[in-house]
């Protein structure tokens, strides 16, 4: 079928009736749209990203390629390698029969609290915006839909569901809506409201769905909500909200045809959105068809619930011949290849005192510090998450890459504090009671007990189970093979009425109703209930957890299972042994599963006390210490000057150990830059707050967020936004005259490699006009290009400069002002390190 609002769509929307046409804006269930026979349109599903594909459901047993996280995707300031990524997206969803993924995210870094931080590509606009752009190319060039989410000012998760932002309509418009016009104008598909208000009105109603989005920007694509965002029947229906996610129930159906009837909601503005939603079909082939989409693979199907789920130039998008394409599976030793090189070239080396890269010549053995280097965080919390089919460890990494004559040890040390609670119980203790295998039963019961449905499962944590009609209660059973005597603590995390038993003692039985009705919390992480049971090594124990369903306790269900703690200070003793004995030492510290995690904010930047401690004695006892940061957003590091070397590899997926082995022995280049500035310690981070007082959260820094805030302050960071070192040096040498160029200028940048090896280097443009007459940051990122070369080399960086990087919004009169006069132009490595100037007059 044709694109846009031609006759095709239009005729079937007049073959519509009032009651029909509402019934495609709701959600048929959780994760899909409805399908109308008639008409040839057949269901759209839909799945979270944006580190993977999930799929429809949450079922560890369908597994998904798992990329680094957005924070790290940032870092690569790379938009071609962003695209590829978007374009492995794109065919994972397609695998999945998914045709709405639900990413990127486009909101910023504007607190280092920020609980979503991770999920986040940067601080700053216009690197968010290009790289999302990016993403979103990749990922519908695929004839898979991407959405722009969340819109707009969702950069905290506290009260994120009612929190009202105050913030300035220019800042607006410069800041914050400024990755999301970069999205339109690369032809995103669908755009999902934020559960957050700005300036008073909650953004399933908001004005802003429809100037700047769908009038002066011209997107013409669908306005998904949130989960369960949408509250109000006529407010959103008459704003330019869409599509109401889950379903089937909701505010819209019967109560959105009667406000039509009553001439509260005029019959146009339905049709528009049916319209909008028939062109979203036709784009990624679900219209035009007999029935529901034939690419669904009914092993991804879930059992249908109406349970919620987790959770100016006029541009014009691909239509669907030009941007679907025939499915083609990525191989899998392709997909680990670019998933594994995507993460090393995101790596930031933060600190390298002659240490990186290590000489494999000359080691004898390698000490493997930490909880983190076994048992990495791979991804951060919450809706995003994926079921990787393997993770490489660091661990794992450096045993695959070095010779066998070197050797590895591993010490643990102290393990960090255990944040959410224990882990799920998995196959490595977990057997199946009815046949042996590895992994937990799963049951599900009628009120009599009798079984409904069963599956054997890879570990306790089970999301959305199927539910058969007459479901009454979900049981979780392993046989728990202890390899440690001592106090074992089992958990079972849900709302409901929860009971836990070991052989048949009660361990856990009470009501435990939920708190809050964040999706992310009741759907993806409730709060765990925690006893204590003692148990001997080599004799199994009956493990069996039960959780009654009942209305408003969401689908969750985790076991959780976690040994007695080793001796802290003989793990400290041991691993400082290992460190002082091994030629090198690579301690892996990080964040813990309850530190980064949507629904919830952090409150301190700091790493465990254990952990830092930790660092300061592995360090004294082998000045050769690489430090891996493992972690999604900016920690405090109070140690950072006395290490060898200090590598920051974000989430890095599921390859992060491969492409650990990578960096660290020179085999690739750590080729990340900071896409936002890291501070020595929280309360000298000019922007921190995320908490509402009342209700409000007003954005009172203004246009200043990020390293725009740091040069206001005039205080130093740890890091600056852009900092990144590789294993090789550069000269600035000259800042050209500026060229015009469409849509802007170009500058010239000349530099020279004065390393011993070649190498990358990303040339950042910034721009200053202290004599403005209007406020202006101290100065802000313009463009920015990456270039290689070999030892000596000079090569010539050409920067793109849009002319949108010199002007600002003016409400009067409302447009872009380009201001006339003279502007600075800066350029180098850093926001923090720019040793090139010259003047551009406008």
């Amino acid at each position: 079928m044709g694109d846009g609002d031609g006759g095709d769509v239009e005729r079937l929307v007049d073959k519509l009736d009032p009651h029909r046409r509402v019934r495609l804006l709701t959600g048929a269930d959780t994760w899909r749209t409805p399908a109308e026979p008639g008409i040839g349109l057949g269901e759209l599903v839909l799945s979270d990203g944006p580190a993977g594909v999930r799929g429809p459901g949450w079922d560890e047993r369908s597994t998904a390629a798992l990329l680094p996280c957005a924070g790290a995707l940032g870092a690569l300031w790379d938009e071609d390698r962003v695209r590829l990524l978007g374009e492995l997206l794109g065919e994972e969803a397609r695998r999945k029969g998914v045709h709405v993924l639900l990413a990127p995210n486009l909101n910023l870094h504007r607190s280092p609290l920020a609980g979503r931080h991770f999920e986040c590509f940067a601080e700053d606009p216009a690197l968010a915006g290009r790289t999302g752009a990016a993403l979103v190319r990749g990922i519908q060039s695929r004839g898979v839909a991407a959405t722009a989410k969340h819109y707009v000012a969702n950069d905290s998760e506290t009260q994120r569901l009612t929190v009202d932002v105050r913030v300035d309509e220019r800042v607006l418009r410069e800041l914050y809506l400024a990755p999301f016009e970069a999205a339109v104008r690369a032809g995103v598909w669908l755009v999902m409201s934020a559960y957050n208000s700005v300036n008073g009105t909650t953004m399933s109603e908001s004005p802003l769905l429809t100037e700047p989005l769908k009038g002066e920007w011209g997107f013409d694509g669908v306005v998904v909500s949130d989960w369960g965002a949408v509250r109000a029947n006529v407010a959103a229906a008459r704003a330019a909200q869409d599509l109401v996610m889950p379903g089937p129930g909701g505010p819209w159906g019967g109560a959105l045809v009667e406000a039509m009837d009553e001439g509260r909601v005029p019959p146009e503005v339905v049709e528009d959105k049916v319209r909008r939603l028939l062109r979203l079909a036709s784009r990624v082939g679900a219209l035009g068809l007999p029935g529901p989409s034939d690419r669904s693979n009914p092993s991804d199907r879930p059992e249908p619930s109406g349970r919620p789920g987790p959770s100016g130039a006029r541009s014009r998008s691909a239509a669907p011949d030009e941007g679907r394409a025939p499915a083609r599976p990525w191989p899998a030793d392709r997909v680990r290849a670019v998933v594994r090189e995507a993460a090393a070239a995101g790596f930031v080396l933060l600190e390298n005192r002659g240490v990186l890269p290590l000489d494999v010549a000359a080691l004898g053995s390698v000490a493997v510090i930490g909880a983190h280097g076994d048992e990495p965080r791979v991804q951060g919390g919450g809706s995003s998450e994926v079921f990787p089919d393997r993770v490489v460890t660091p661990l794992d990494g450096l045993r695959a890459a070095l010779p066998e004559r070197v050797r590895v040890v591993y010490a643990p040390g102290p393990r960090p504090a255990a944040g959410a609670g224990p882990a799920p119980l998995g196959p490595r203790h977990a057997r199946d009671p009815e046949s042996g295998a590895p992994g937990v039963r799963l049951r599900v019961l009628d009120a009599d007990g009798a079984v409904l449905h069963h599956s054997l499962q890879p570990s306790g944590r089970v999301l959305e189970p199927a539910l058969p009609p007459g479901a009454h209660t979900v049981e979780l059973a392993a046989d728990l093979h202890p390899d440690t005597t001592g106090p074992w603590t089992l958990g079972l995390a849900g709302f409901g009425h929860l009971g836990v038993t070991a052989d048949g003692t009660p361990l856990l039985d009470g009501e435990f109703p939920p708190e809050t009705d964040d999706p992310a919390v009741v759907h993806v992480r409730p709060p765990q209930h925690t006893a204590r049971v003692h148990l001997t090594a080599g004799r199994p124990a009956r493990i069996v957890a039960r959780r009654t369903l009942a209305p408003g306790t969401g689908r969750a269900t985790v076991l959780t299972a976690a040994g007695p703690e080793p001796d802290p200070r003989r793990a400290r003793v041991e691993a400082v042994a290992a460190a002082r004995a091994a030629d090198v030492a690579v301690v892996v510290i990080g964040t813990t599963e309850g530190d980064e995690c949507e629904g919830v904010d952090r409150t301190t930047l700091q790493l465990s006390a254990n952990q830092q401690e930790f660092v300061h004695e592995i360090v004294r006892a082998n000045a050769r210490t690489v430090v891996v940061v493992n972690c999604g957003a900016p920690v405090e590091l109070p140690w950072r000057g006395d290490p060898g070397a200090v590598l920051l590899t974000w989430f890095p997926g599921q390859e992060g150990g491969h492409a650990l082995a990578d960096v660290l022995l020179g085999r690739v280049e750590p080729g990340g830059r900071l896409p936002t500035t890291w501070p020595a310690t929280l309360a000298e981070a000019p922007v921190r707050e995320t908490r509402p007082v009342e209700g409000v959260l007003p954005y009172e820094e203004g246009l200043h967020i990020g390293h725009r805030a740091w040069l206001r302050s005039g205080t130093e960071p740890a890091y600056w936004f852009g900092h990144g070192l590789g294993y090789t040096t550069w000269a600035y040498e000259d800042l050209g005259r500026p060229e015009p160029a469409p849509g802007g200028h170009e500058i010239p940048v000349v530099l020279r490699n004065t390393g011993t090896r070649r190498g990358r280097e990303v040339v950042q443009l910034y721009v200053s006009r202290p004599e403005s007459t209007v406020e202006r940051p101290v100065r802000w990122l313009a463009g920015w290009a990456a270039v290689e070369a070999e030892p000596g080399e000079r090569v010539t960086a050409y920067v793109r400069l849009p002319e949108r990087a010199l002007q600002y919004w003016s409400p009067e009169p409302r447009g872009w002002v380009t201001e006339p006069g003279r502007f600075t132009l800066l350029a180098g490595r850093s926001a923090g390190n720019l040793p090139l100037r010259a003047a551009l007059d406008v």
